[in-house]
């Protein structure tokens, strides 16, 4: 575990984003309560005292110390972390944890929740954006017996504020680009954009999580034992303090997530779950290898009719760009994840170096598989050739997955 500075801080916790059952302690009466409520933060120093006293004044009257609230900051420039610790003394459901190695609004809701005492888990925005009287609105579909309930924009009652067309279009585009790439998980939820949202803990324990982006939601759905949802309408309102975290990262951080998904949680999921063999991983790295045929052809066209270069050199130039190409797509999307948690340039250009090794250990392998086959077997050249770059592309992504891109703990 690591440890904040202050004795009042919560610790951060590490390893895989995986939340524990609850197990009941005969020496702590108050280990186990019904809500945990998360709210992940980043500036907002001048929302947080609001959100804590309108959310403690709502649950004070619904389950009166029978909940907790918990803020996750990832160590705010403006100190956010320092104004919710500050808070502590007049608010005693308050919890307040600040992450200096992580950031990211999903795993900031996950390492709350591994925190979290509750067996219904919550997430909240801290910028009131989210209205928190909805929030007993899902209260109330828990106990109507849902494992999920969502507050959502578009059921009745919901909507937003004042979204610009543009905005309003990406929304909704984003959403129909889910059900077509996810559709048994998107169309589960009339907003699967929602990040506001209350879950049973049964429903995700021991499931591990492995989000991208702002988008936690699908993660929960996709990956989690859920049956029955609830929704309840709510207005999404115009921040009035701090500023917006939105960017084009975000919808580009919701495309990678729908389809690794799509990758994990289907028939290649299932598939790879039998044989245990990362599939869906495999895949996109042949889909990368792929793409390096395309650079490594074009490059060389370039070298040999533009520049007049040699052919060796030329050969020798378009195989290593094309190689960093493969490891930039490779480090960016296929092991993403894995190279989030080595995060540097030094980290970055080990993985480059392991890389480029196993790739010349790669055309070795695939040079004696084609003579061998060629030569000893008398098989034809081409049937040869494609066993042998069957053969060399197994070997390159078995070994950078266990050499280049291997999961480590980071402290």
């Amino acid at each position: 575990m690591n440890t904040n500075s202050s004795n009042s801080l919560l610790s951060v916790p590490c390893g895989a984003l995986r939340i524990s059952e609850l197990t009941p302690d005969p020496k702590n009466e108050n280990n186990i309560m019904l809500l945990s409520v998360v709210i992940p933060t980043y500036k907002e120093r001048d929302n947080i005292e609001n959100v804590v006293n309108i959310l403690s004044g709502l649950l004070d009257q619904t389950i009166p110390g029978n909940y907790e609230l918990i803020v996750v900051d990832d160590d705010s420039p403006d100190r956010t972390w320092e104004v919710a610790e500050n808070l502590i003394s007049d608010y005693p459901q308050l919890r307040v944890m600040r992450r200096q190695e992580e950031r990211g609004l999903s795993s900031a809701v996950i390492r709350g929740w591994q925190a979290a005492r509750g067996s219904i888990l919550g997430v909240i925005d801290g910028d009131l954006q989210h209205p928190p009287e909805v929030l007993t609105q899902l209260w109330q579909k828990i106990e109507q017996g849902a494992d999920l309930a969502v507050a959502s924009r578009h059921v009745e009652g919901g909507g937003v504020s004042s979204w610009s067309v543009i905005r309003r279009f990406l929304s909704r585009g984003a959403q129909v680009l889910g059900l077509v790439i996810l559709p048994e998980v998107v169309g589960r939820v009339s907003d699967p954009m929602s990040g506001y949202f209350m879950v049973r803990r049964k429903a995700i324990a021991n499931t591990t999580l492995n989000p991208i982006g702002y988008k936690i939601l699908l993660e929960v759905i996709g990956r989690g034992q859920i049956r029955e949802i609830g929704e309840a309408g709510y207005i999404f309102r115009e921040r009035t303090e701090g500023e917006s975290k939105v960017t084009w990262k975000q919808y580009v951080d919701y495309i990678q997530h729908l389809i690794r998904l799509r990758l994990s949680t289907g028939r290649i999921g299932k598939i790879s779950q039998k044989v245990n063999f990362p599939v869906g991983r495999f895949l996109r790295f042949g889909a990368v290898g792929l793409s390096g045929v395309f650079v490594d052809l074009t490059i060389f066209h370039l070298m040999r009719t533009v520049i007049n270069l040699g052919l060796t050199r030329s050969t020798i130039l378009s195989a290593e760009i094309a190689i960093l190409n493969n490891f930039l797509w490779n480090d960016l999307w296929t092991f993403g994840d894995i190279s989030r948690k080595q995060r540097g340039k030094r980290q970055c250009f080990k993985r480059f170096l392991k890389f480029n090794i196993v790739c010349l250990a790669g055309i070795i392998i695939q040079t004696l598989v084609v003579n061998f086959l060629f030569n000893n077997l008398g098989m034809n050249q081409y049937i040869a050739k494609l066993i042998a770059i069957a053969v060399a592309t197994i070997w390159n992504f078995w070994v950078n997955l266990k050499l280049s891109w291997r999961v480590t703990e980071v402290k």
